[in-house]
């Protein structure tokens, strides 16, 4: 549903659906570096959240909303941090996409200027390197203090942070008494790569990229902790100058910039007509790769400052200058081989092993290849010259094969017969595309298996994790589920021989398995591992059976008066309590753990999905289909792997076949993932 078929009302609706999830966003990115969605995502809500607020606000229809996206600039400041507010706002910018808005950007201007065709127009274009906002103050010379941008009023105070950037001039000289400059700190690819290294050597966080990284090595209450991580600066522009502004362009800033010792932008070109302001933004982004640090745009800024001066401010942004985003970073590399994974329900997945490659400043060596069917429709081969994206920015995936590199001697890829782990035959259940190792005591499923156990919805069990697991597995220590509560009672002696393991950490580890022996019941539920069974179809069952021992004893009959499970859901979980190493696995545990009282659901009904019958049909690139699955069920929903005329939605990704055409004949209501994410997106 596009805004133009949505009334005033949904309108409104909507504006304030996008307003709390971009404003849950800029703390994740600004707050917490941590952000859980792509660039290019964000920037998607953020334009249709823009373009409601202008429309709305145009036509005195937001009765009382206050426009908070057109008005907004970062996020506010954490507590922890000393504030320091902004002698003059540090803006954001407008962002366009596409050739065509920079065709208008450059024809607004020329029109408010109201140049005629013969009056130049010098455009700076420069590249938009992707790290965290600072303002240093200087007085009489001497750095004083700095911030971060903040909500563009207030900033966080970073000055002792910032003096460990050797790259800063503490004093300089000849300058105004009062000079505020604005900049960059940011990580390079090579410095990123060696930080991350260091990190997983010391079993601590890992870093997303190397925007996260800056930001969260610069906003550190210990400046030591800033000290030990190589970050960079550059200085773009400036804030406070007094008595006055020596210069009277962007880039006569520039050379006094550098005289007095700072860093400033590597890459940057005057332009005077659209095409050449064309051609630099192609340029950058065809040799993006190879820069040794992450940009995410070009920015173009008027060079005269009289022009700035002239063309002034909107709300949160100036109008002489806006940002120019790329879309996700690609790269090409060599598929060396075709690997297999075998999961811990025997989903057997096939995965491109890469030579390394570095997109968005993260070395890939590996890609999800899905299953036989997606590997089929873009026709993959080993030895194949592929191109790489990280979908959403974040997860390595296959875009396409440079049919033109393809070696002569290459043959199609089939899935084989046998389990790679354990040589068991592989099936496949139903409709499922997936096929999957039959073997329940497959090793690889077995192992795959203790790490979702020890997951956070599940024991969550700090301080194992997933290394932990392989390590125990490997070494005999852990083998099944209740071992993880018991294997410190024999081991413990040769634990303390192995590297990272000291007292203080074992002794932790005691805590967090001692603290795990109690549990919810829909824990322990989605601990189990029932095929289909989720965290929200957990709590289901919990709130409906309130005991572990009612749920194994529940007939088919039982299960299905629940809305929300299926015939196909009933007889897993039914087969699953009757399987005699399942009833094992369950009493052992028992005599470990306490279970405690359940938890119940509480469903917004007002919620779209509720009580609707939905079918998911082709590939899906954001979820699973249980992962989906489960999430309607979470709201009241009941998926179904059949269309009928009882069907209310079906949510149709890639190469969706025989079932849409049905939906399509029977009329029924038909959405992308894309529109069913962001359906998910503004109710959580």
């Amino acid at each position: 549903m596009t805004q133009n078929t949505l009334t005033t009302s949904e309108k409104k609706i909507r504006l304030k659906e996008l307003t709390k999830l971009i404003l849950k966003y800029d703390e994740e990115y600004y707050q917490n570096d941590s952000p859980s969605v792509s660039d290019a995502e964000y920037d998607k809500l953020k334009q249709e959240a823009l373009s409601l607020e202008k429309e709305l606000s145009s036509s005195d229809d937001l009765f009382g909303y206050t426009p908070i996206i057109t008005q907004k600039v970062g996020s506010q400041v954490k507590s922890k941090f000393k504030k320091i507010q902004h002698k003059i706002p540090m803006l954001s910018l407008e962002n366009l996409f596409t050739d065509n808005d920079l065709k208008e950007f450059y024809k607004r201007q020329r029109k408010d200027l109201n140049l005629t065709p013969s009056d130049n127009l010098e455009i700076v274009a420069e590249s938009k390197i992707d790290g965290l906002s600072f303002s240093a103050r200087y007085e009489k010379g001497v750095f004083v203090s700095a911030a971060t941008r903040g909500d563009g009023t207030i900033g966080e105070d970073i000055t002792e942070n910032l003096k460990t950037i050797n790259t800063l001039p503490l004093f300089i000289k000849d300058a105004p008494e009062i000079l505020e400059v604005r900049g960059e700190v940011y990580m390079s690819k090579k410095d990123f790569l060696q930080l991350n290294e260091e990190q997983k050597n010391n079993n601590e966080k890992i870093f997303a990229n190397p925007r996260n990284a800056a930001a969260g090595s610069l906003r550190q209450l210990n400046p030591e902790i800033t000290r030990k991580r190589k970050l960079s600066l550059i200085v773009y522009a400036w804030g406070e100058v007094k008595p006055q502004i020596l210069w009277h362009t962007q880039t006569e800033f520039y050379k006094y910039a550098k005289n007095w010792g700072f860093p400033i932008q590597p890459f940057f070109e005057i332009c005077k007509t659209y095409d050449e302001l064309q051609n630099f933004y192609n340029k950058v982004a065809y040799e993006r790769h190879s820069i040794p640090f992450d940009i995410d745009g070009i920015v173009y800024k008027i060079n005269r400052l009289d022009y700035q001066e002239e063309l002034g401010f909107i709300a949160r942004a100036p109008k002489w200058a806006i940002a120019h985003k790329f879309p996700p970073e690609q790269a090409l590399t060599i598929i060396n081989e075709i690997s297999l994974q075998v999961g811990r329900t025997g989903v057997i997945t096939p995965v491109a092993e890469l030579d390394p490659i570095n997109v968005g400043g993260v070395l890939v060596s590996r890609a999800t290849l899905h299953n036989q069917d997606y590997i089929r429709e873009k026709d993959i081969r080993k030895n194949d010259t592929v191109i790489i994206q990280r979908a959403g920015d974040v997860i390595p995936q296959v875009v396409s094969v440079v049919i033109e590199k393809r070696p002569n001697n290459t043959i199609p890829f089939t899935m084989p017969t046998k389990c790679p782990i354990c040589n068991s035959d592989l099936i496949k259940k139903n409709d499922e595309v997936a096929l999957r190792c039959s073997n329940s005591n497959c090793p690889a499923q077995q192992k795959e298996y203790l790490k979702y156990f020890i997951s956070r919805e599940a024991f969550n069990i700090d301080g194992l994790g997933e290394s932990g697991i392989e390590l125990f597995f490997e070494k005999g220590w852990i083998k099944q589920p209740s071992d993880i509560f018991t294997f410190l009672q024999n081991h413990e002696n040769d634990l303390k021989k192995l590297d990272g393991f000291g007292p203080k950490s074992i002794q932790n580890l005691k805590e967090s398995i001692e603290k795990a022996k109690k549990i919810k019941l829909s824990k322990f539920i989605y601990s189990l591992g029932i095929l289909g069974v989720g965290e929200a179809t957990a709590i289901l069952l919990a709130n409906e059976f309130t005991s572990i021992q009612s749920l194994q004893n529940a007939s088919f009959q039982d299960l299905t008066k629940i809305y929300g499970i299926g015939d196909k859901m009933a007889i897993d979980i039914v087969n699953f309590f009757k399987d005699g190493n399942k009833q094992n696995l369950i009493k052992e545990l028992l005599k470990i753990i306490q279970i405690e009282n359940p938890e119940k659901l509480e469903i917004d009904k007002e919620n779209p999905f509720f009580e609707k019958t939905i079918v998911f049909t082709g590939s899906l690139e954001t979820f699973s289909r249980k992962q989906a699955e489960d999430l309607i069920r979470k709201y009241g929903a009941h998926p179904s792997s059949s269309v009928s005329k009882k069907t209310d939605l079906i949510v149709a990704g890639a190469n969706a076949g025989s079932k849409l055409k049905t939906a399509k004949d029977l009329g029924i209501s038909i959405i992308s993932e894309e529109e069913f994410k962001n359906l998910i997106d503004k109710l959580t």
